[in-house]
């Protein structure tokens, strides 16, 4: 199921972990953080952002 978030949500959407902006990942189905020392990807289930760290996995 592709990611589709209001452009809108995904604007204030942050990373918890470092505050970073969020960008999608249409491929993966996920959110990335755009922090090159963080990096974090969360999954988008059913259409909504687990922003949780626990769930979090490392894109490097």
């Amino acid at each position: 199921m592709p990611v589709e978030l209001d452009p809108t949500l995904l604007q204030i959407l942050a990373c918890p972990q470092c505050h970073a902006s969020l960008v999608v990942d249409h491929d993966a189905d996920e959110l990335v953080c755009t922090a090159a020392d963080c990096a974090l990807a969360y999954p988008v289930r059913d259409g909504v952002p687990v922003l949780l760290i626990d769930e979090a996995r490392p894109t490097r």
